[in-house]
């Protein structure tokens, strides 16, 4: 077999694998389900901001951390409630803690990403929103699919 064969045979086990992946856990499912309960938690953060900012007069960064508050408490309970099937054998108080060191963990990335985009790299706000949008969604779907809610032992 030439070497050319061989690397073509690799990727080719490779790729049977990664689909096995997909389809033998539902990660198509629950990425798909995720991505709308986030949408929604993303939506009730910006109206939760906008409304304690706009409407009660909050200081900008009290309004942000209570719509960032807002959306966590929604995508844990989508998550729970509809977007996982499976979820790991730990108390409540252990789930929720772990919930949201994930999602502080997703706000220390974007505040990391943020900075390389638009402080060191020169990219506008906007512009580097995008990217790191899609790496923390990605970020904290992973983490919350293989720490909290997947078969296996306990997190």
């Amino acid at each position: 077999m030439s070497a050319i064969e061989r690397v073509a045979s690799e990727e080719n086990v490779r790729r049977s694998a990664v689909a096995r992946y997909f389809r033998d856990a539902g990660l198509s499912a629950d990425l798909i389900k995720y991505g709308l309960a986030s949408a929604m938690a993303l939506a009730l953060d910006f109206s939760v901001l906008m409304i304690c900012r706009q409407l009660l007069g909050f200081n900008h960064l009290a309004a942000a951390a209570a719509g960032f508050l807002s959306g966590l408490a929604l995508i844990y309970a989508l998550s729970v409630r509809v977007v996982f099937r499976d979820r790991r054998r730990v108390s409540a108080g252990a789930e929720v803690a772990g919930f949201l060191l994930s999602g502080l963990a997703g706000l220390v990335l974007t505040e990391a990403l943020m900075h390389l985009f638009v402080d060191r790299m020169g990219i506008a706000p906007p512009l580097s929103k995008i990217p790191t949008s899609a790496l923390v969604f990605l970020f904290n779907f992973t983490a919350r699919r293989r720490l909290l809610f997947s078969r296996g032992r306990t997190a």
